[in-house]
């Protein structure tokens, strides 16, 4: 969803031509909740959309998810959640307990200007979970996860970003999930996760050519360390970071907690990022709109108890451990992952949360080094 402030731009080093699939979803999101609310007597429901598509399976097929199903899981706690834990010897984390996507935000000072930015996103606008189950448009709600197994072949990719996008091969199966499915207009990202390299493999606009893949752009995170992509550099995502990490999965809220902060878009960007973003996707130089890379979270004050537990672990992590502004798009939209046990109605309660319950927080005594996520 990159795109400059008065429109589409053209490609420069530092911005891309994207479209605005969260917007238009949002336009066919009210439209279609007009025709429930007639339909159901005006009861206030949301629609569930329909059963999504069958998952990819048999031999050399992949799982579109980043971890394996947990069995049904009670409802949530109101006790306050653990810290994150640290990963198993062996195991493959989303990155280090020590990487800023994990910091607790919830004691940062705000910045001076929060109020601002704040306003430029929209305090009336109210925040939007991008993700559930079944399908929407004709392709899941979400942002896919491909899991691959231990050695699965690499393909050639192509980019037409190529000078900021790390090089090929990449193990991406010719039957990936593609975001917004096959048939899909726009992002088209494509997010591999392989466990045994302790690898995430990140395409934008992704499309298969020919026994591989050609994409926008392509980035490779090592999931044990803090490395930062290049100064300037875009990755998959506007703010040259990892998609992967701020996405919310339904086996954390299953489990409880998640222990990380949420990716999030906004209306308009200033044409500038912040730690630890490392690429602005704007040509504004409007100091009240954000930077990519703005952390904010949804205030302490905010009563999430009664909440749906789905939705009420999601506020509990905004309030925690925060958002950060990772792309252009519709405001307050927040990404996770498809996911057919999502309950699309608890996820619809988010919506009765508006910007006004935000602030944005000052993450600048948390950075050790500004080529590195590492925390203090």
């Amino acid at each position: 969803m990159r795109s400059s402030d008065t429109g589409p731009v053209l490609a420069t080093a530092t911005t891309r031509l994207r479209l605005r699939p969260g917007a238009r979803r949002a336009t066919l999101t009210a439209l279609l909740l007009v025709l429930a609310s007639v339909a159901a007597g005006c009861s206030g429901g949301t629609p569930t959309p329909a059963a999504g598509g069958a998952t990819p399976s048999g031999p050399g097929s992949a799982t579109p998810s980043a971890v394996a199903h947990l069995a049904a899981q009670p409802a949530p706690s109101q006790s306050s959640p653990a810290p994150p834990v640290p990963a198993a010897p062996g195991a493959c984390p989303i990155f280090p307990a020590d990487n800023v996507w994990h910091a607790d935000v919830s004691g940062l000072p705000l910045l001076g200007n929060s109020a601002t930015l704040v306003g430029s996103i929209g305090t009336g606008a109210a925040v939007h979970a991008d993700f559930g189950s079944g399908t929407w448009d004709g392709g899941p709600i979400g942002i896919p996860v491909t899991t691959v197994p231990a050695g699965q072949p690499a393909v050639p990719v192509t980019f037409q970003y190529r000078s900021e996008s790390d090089p090929g091969p990449y193990p991406v199966p010719a039957n990936a999930a593609v975001e917004g499915g096959s048939a899909s207009t726009g992002d088209r990202h494509v997010i591999v996760l392989d466990p045994a390299r302790c690898r995430d493999y990140e395409l934008f606009a992704a499309k298969p050519s020919g026994g591989g893949w050609q994409a926008g752009s392509g980035a490779v995170f090592d999931l044990r360390g803090n490395a930062l992509r290049p100064a300037g550099w875009t990755s998959a995502d506007a703010a040259g970071l990892p998609i992967l990490a701020g996405l919310v999965r339904y086996e954390e809220v299953a489990a409880g907690h998640i222990d990380h902060a949420i990716r999030v878009t906004v209306p308009r960007s200033r044409n500038s990022y912040v730690w630890p973003a490392r690429h602005a996707a704007s040509s504004s130089s409007d100091a009240s709109l954000p930077p990519m890379g703005l952390r904010l979270r949804l205030k302490a004050s905010v009563n999430i108890a009664g909440l749906p537990a789905q939705a009420r672990v999601v506020a509990r992590a905004m309030q925690q451990y925060g958002v950060i502004v990772a792309d252009n798009g519709s405001a307050w939209y927040i990404s996770g992952a498809p996911d057919q046990r999502w309950s699309n109605d608890a996820l619809h309660a988010l919506g009765g949360l508006h910007g006004s319950d935000f602030e944005a927080v000052d993450t600048s005594g948390l950075m050790v080094n500004p080529a590195s996520a590492q925390v203090r």
